[in-house]
C-alpha cells in the first residue's frame, strides 16, 4: 500500500517530548489514536504523555523541501463531529519556536469562563529558513539599519516570501482544509520577521486571511519599501469584511515609527468591510509583547458572549 504524502505524527508533553510516526490514518483521527494509547499506558502503569497537538510532515513541491505543521484541536473536537473551527495559523509555529506557548495562549483564550476566543484550531507553521521565508527580495540600494549591521550575514539566503506565501496558499490551507472540519475563518498571527511577511500577505494577498494579528513587524526591511506602496494596495482591498490588528511596544524609533504608519495608512484607505484597531503598548518591548498583544487581539476581535 502506498504511503499518505502527509505523515502525521504526535507531539507529546511528558518527561522527554516525542514524534510518533503515522502512514495511512487519516490526520483527523490521530488525535483519538493518541487518546486510547494514553488510556492503555495508563491502565499499564506507565508514564503517561501529556498529547497537546499533531505534528504533520509535509513534502512541499513549492518549497521543494519538507515541511513541517503543527496543529491543536480545540477541546471537544472528536466528541462533535457536526461542528466545524476557526482556524489560526500562526507563523514561526514549531515546537521549539511560539507553538507550544502560544497553544496555551489559544486554549486558555477560548475557556468557557474567559471568552476571548471561539474553539479554534491552531495551526503552527514551522521553519525551515526563517530568514528566507519570511522577506522579499531587497532593491539594490537596501542600506541595512545601524543596529542590524551585526546580523546581516544571516540574512544570506532573504528573498523567499514569494515563494512561501505560495505554499501558504497552494498547499498549506488546502491540506489543512481537507484533513480538518474548518468553517472558514482564517487568522495569521505573526511577530517581528513573521509580522513583516504577515503584513506582505495582508497587503498583497488579502483574501487568504480574514483576520490578521500583525505585532512589531520589521518594516525596515529594504528602506522600508513595503510602506511606500501600501496606501495603493490597500484601496484595492475588496470589502468583504476583514479584521487587523497591529501592535507595536516600546522598540526603539523604527519600530514604533514604521508600525504606527502602517496603521495610519490601512486608517485612511481601507474599504469600509475592514475593521482596524492599533496599540501602543509602552510596557513591552520586542521580547514581551508576543503574549499580552495577542490577548488582546483575540479580546477586540471576538466581543462577548463569544459564539461558541
Amino acid at each position: 500500500m502506498a504511503l499518505h504524502p502527509i505523515h502525521a505524527g504526535l507531539l507529546a508533553l511528558a518527561l522527554a517530548t516525542g514524534t510518533a510516526e503515522a502512514s495511512d490514518a487519516p490526520a483527523a483521527a490521530a488525535s483519538q489514536a493518541a487518546s486510547q494509547a494514553a488510556s492503555q499506558a495508563a491502565s499499564e502503569g506507565a508514564v503517561q504523555p501529556y498529547v497537546i497537538a499533531q505534528t504533520h510532515r509535509m513534502a512541499s513541491k513549492v518549497m521543494g523541501e519538507t515541511r513541517v505543521l503543527n496543529i491543536m484541536l480545540p477541546a471537544g473536537y472528536d466528541e462533535e463531529p457536526g461542528r466545524r473551527y476557526p482556524v489560526i495559523y500562526l507563523l514561526d509555529g514549531g515546537q521549539h519556536e511560539d507553538f507550544t506557548h502560544m497553544a496555551g495562549a489559544v486554549q486558555y483564550a477560548s475557556f468557557d469562563w474567559v471568552q476571548r476566543l471561539p474553539p479554534s484550531i491552531l495551526v503552527g507553521i514551522s521553519n525551515t529558513d526563517r530568514k528566507r521565508d519570511m522577506t522579499f527580495k531587497a532593491s539594490p540600494g537596501f542600506v541595512w539599519p545601524k543596529w542590524m549591521h551585526a546580523y546581516t550575514a544571516a540574512y544570506k539566503n532573504a528573498g523567499g516570501s514569494e515563494t512561501f506565501m505560495r505554499h501558504i496558499e497552494a498547499e498549506v490551507q488546502p491540506f489543512v482544509e481537507r484533513e480538518f472540519r474548518t468553517n472558514g475563518d482564517r487568522m495569521l498571527v505573526g511577530q517581528s520577521l513573521a509580522a513583516l511577511l504577515a503584513t506582505e500577505v495582508l497587503l498583497k494577498k488579502p483574501q487568504l486571511f480574514n483576520r490578521y494579528v500583525i505585532m512589531s513587524p520589521s518594516l525596515w526591511w529594504d528602506n522600508e519599501s513595503l510602506l511606500k506602496g501600501a496606501a495603493a494596495r490597500v484601496k484595492q482591498w475588496p470589502s468583504t469584511p476583514r479584521q487587523v490588528y497591529l501592535a507595536v511596544g516600546h522598540e526603539g524609533p523604527e519600530m514604533e515609527r514604521d508600525t504606527k504608519a502602517l496603521a495610519r495608512i490601512i486608517q485612511a484607505n481601507k474599504p469600509s468591510g475592514t475593521a482596524l484597531k492599533f496599540e501602543f503598548l509602552p510596557d513591552e518591548d520586542h521580547g514581551t509583547i508576543l503574549h499580552p498583544a495577542t490577548l488582546r487581539a483575540f479580546q477586540w476581535m471576538n466581543p462577548r458572549p463569544v459564539q461558541r
